[in-house]
């Protein structure tokens, strides 16, 4: 039991910083800040858009996307102020290892497993579908037994059923393709990111400055709210508002719940905190500078497109080059459907980048096998072994899984790890009062309680399948950590070394 709840010290964590198998530091905070932006923008402005326009919130979206960004800045000042603390990679596993102790470290270090592998399989799969439909523009055509996964979930039967496919082949390549880049360097992996970012950007510029032409606000005075101002559910039951088709909860409330996934990514600026030239100032400038940033963009995207559109006409699919196409302009469609196919890109690259950080912060504790997950290329100074892993089990995932099976993997994982964030300033603030907080949140502790309350609501708000494949991950990780991890802990060494030294004195 002690070693269960066995907390890594401070003093250890920064040491680690020091040895030979640390990550090359050469990330600025604008570097950073393009990670996060990477991250966050890409299927969220492209696609979850149109679909909580369209189905939860009509107008109103703006006021939703306005509550999410709300919940995440709480979290987000709550990561700003452990990456200042402490600057190694494992963003959220870190901290809860620094403060909950070694169960909670591992619960949550196997979450952000979860969390981003399931995630690029997720972008893979986005990726392929916009590439196929960027090249169909051309009238180019991928054969047909390489399109898609071989099955598929379907909602009529509620069963699975062949797709007359065999492999999803684009999201295969492009899952080996930034499994190249990323073993090459991070140098390299932060300027191919930089180049994607700057492309998607311009083209969500282009929507705004261009949209903003074509707006009839009587899109949006017409029927702002039409699914009401709430949209409250537990464990899938609606508690509070209206119910919309299969008895989901619809409203302002429902369509935050919805599009707070959008904004995953920012939490992964943290697993770099070891490559930051000057991580206690320019990590925190990183998380709040992009999420900040995509903030704005989001409601000024999504306030055009229900304006140009009413909102029952969007396309879930392409809302907004769809929306384009709608007013008359065609052209428009190319340029955006490029500029989503770079969006997914760059998603893709910062989720298969956090990775193998997390897997590196675990083997070093030795939770993990420190040949494989903690090897660290002599002259690329990454962590190559586990890259590539992560780049195979993305690409099996991606290539023969649907992306129903996978998207609903991902939310509740990032959730959880929020809440964990939040709840380990709080510990810190009262157990080590005296430490070193180059960046520290303000309002503590309504800032981290507010954090954990908002996280909480929209966890309850998950369908209860969510939680079911929550536990049955969890229920496997623990067999890794009773059969392995916490045999050869790193802290479970330590702790016996103090206890001889306690029974000699």
């Amino acid at each position: 039991m002690k070693q269960l709840f066995a907390k890594k010290p401070l003093a250890m964590l920064l040491e680690e910083m020091k040895g030979e198998n640390r990550l090359r530091r050469i990330l600025g905070p604008v570097a950073l800040t393009s990670l996060g932006v990477g991250a966050i923008i890409g299927t969220g402005i492209f696609v979850l858009t149109g679909v909580a326009a369209h189905d939860k919130a009509g107008p109103a979206i703006i006021i939703s996307f306005v509550i999410s960004g709300l919940a995440c800045v709480f979290a987000a000042l709550c990561y700003a102020e452990f990456a200042s603390m402490v600057p190694v990679a494992g963003s959220a596993y870190t901290y809860a290892y620094a403060t909950l102790g070694e169960m909670f470290a591992w619960i949550i270090g196997w979450d952000l497993i979860l969390e981003y592998a399931v995630a690029s399989a997720t972008v893979a799969h986005g990726w392929s579908h916009y590439f196929q439909d960027f090249i169909g523009i051309f009238g180019l055509k991928i054969p047909l037994w390489a399109t898609r996964a071989p099955f598929d979930f379907n909602p009529v039967t509620g069963l699975m059923a062949p797709t007359g496919t065999v492999i999803d082949l684009p999201a295969i390549i492009i899952a080996a393709v930034i499994t190249i880049i990323l073993v090459k360097g991070i140098r390299e992996s932060a300027s191919f990111n930089a180049t994607m970012v700057i492309i998607k950007l311009v083209i969500v510029f282009f929507v705004i400055i261009v949209g903003a032409f074509y707006i009839n606000t009587a899109n949006w005075t017409a029927n702002f709210a039409p699914y009401g101002w709430s949209g409250i559910s537990f464990f899938g039951k609606t508690i509070m508002g209206q119910t919309g088709l299969g008895g989901a909860p619809v409203g302002v409330l429902a369509a935050a719940a919805t599009i707070f996934f959008a904004y995953i990514g920012f939490d992964s600026i943290s697993t770099h905190a070891e490559e930051a030239k000057n991580p206690r100032r320019d990590v925190p400038i990183g998380i709040i500078a992009s999420l900040l940033l995509c903030t704005v963009l989001y409601i000024a995207v999504s306030a055009i497109i229900t304006g140009m559109v009413p909102y029952d006409k969007i396309n879930i699919d392409a809302p907004v080059s769809n929306a384009f196409k709608q007013i008359g302009l065609p052209w428009a469609q190319l340029i955006i459907s490029f500029g989503a196919l770079a969006g997914i890109t760059s998603v893709l690259l910062v989720m298969m980048l956090s990775q193998p950080r997390i897997f590196l912060a675990m083997a070093r504790d030795g939770l993990l096998p420190k040949n494989v997950f903690g090897s660290v290329h002599e002259k690329y100074r990454t962590p190559w072994k586990s890259t590539i892993l992560t780049g195979i089990f993305v690409a099996i995932l991606a290539g023969f899984l649907p992306l129903r099976i996978l998207a609903e993997l991902v939310n509740i994982g990032t959730l959880f790890a929020f809440v964990i964030v939040c709840a380990a300033v709080l510990i810190m603030r009262r157990t080590h009062p005296e430490a070193e907080r180059p960046f520290r949140a303000p309002w503590v502790p309504f800032v981290p309680v507010a954090g954990i309350l908002t996280c909480l609501l929209l966890m309850f708000s998950l369908p209860e399948e969510n939680w079911l494949r929550l536990l049955i991950w969890l229920a496997i990780g623990f067999v890794i950590y009773f059969g392995y991890g916490r045999k050869h802990s790193v802290m479970h060494e330590y702790i016996e070394s103090h206890e001889h030294e306690s029974v000699h004195k």
